[in-house]
């Protein structure tokens, strides 16, 4: 067999997970204000049916045809309103698999050639926008809750078929839950998950000691 073909296969197939997860792109947005870098978030529109009201960052599910740094992209400039200039991706984040059978990809990304009370967001899909100084965040200890999940079982599962039958020990599942905090706003779910590794990695690069971006 010429193995090329595989390895063709292997590169060229959507990392969908193994369950066909839905697969999805978010950006992580960084912007000086006043001279300080900060992340911005959005509150959904309270009209969305999905998960009104709450705290995002822009993204989207991946259309056919796209990569996720493209779908981050797309997504991004579409609820604020940027054009191409006014967004650069500075880096990636490992991808996020949910219990839920969705894969989330993050990027982290400048918006640039703008001031934030310029961006002009979609009304359609966002209700409002904000900033946390990131030094803020670096500097906060998100809260953490641990839900559990158990196994729901098929009745015709053939439990024949395994060792010790009905009586196999399952292993019990454990969601993290994360939550942060900043004046009025809660950022907890999947956007804190993503936000909390974000920071873990800044905070533990080597030589790493300032926060300010620049303009390219």
């Amino acid at each position: 067999m010429d193995y090329r073909l595989i390895s063709q296969a292997l590169a060229s197939y959507p990392h969908e997970g193994y369950e066909k997860n839905k697969l999805f792109a978010v950006m992580i947005p960084l912007i000086e204000v006043n001279g300080e870098t900060h992340v911005l978030f959005e509150v959904r529109s309270f009209e969305l049916e999905s998960q009104p009201g709450e705290i995002c960052f822009p993204g989207g599910k991946m259309e056919k045809g796209e990569t996720p740094s493209q779908t981050a992209c797309r997504e991004t400039m579409e609820e604020l309103n940027l054009q191409p200039h006014q967004l650069k991706i500075i880096g990636s984040l490992p991808p996020l698999t949910t219990p839920f059978h969705f894969t989330i990809y993050p990027f982290c990304g400048v918006i640039q050639h703008t001031v934030f009370e310029e961006i002009d967001f979609s009304k359609d899909e966002v209700d409002s926008i904000f900033t946390v100084p990131l030094e803020t965040l670096l500097n906060q200890k998100p809260e953490e809750f641990s839900l559990e999940y158990d196994m729901k079982m098929d009745p015709l599962f053939p439990y024949h078929r395994i060792p010790n039958g009905d009586k196999y020990e399952w292993k019990a599942g454990h969601y993290r839950v994360v939550f942060y905090y900043y004046q009025q706003y809660v950022i907890w779910g999947l956007t804190a998950k993503m936000l909390q590794y974000f920071l873990t990695v800044i905070r533990n690069s080597p030589g790493f000691s300032s926060v300010s971006i620049q303009e390219t």
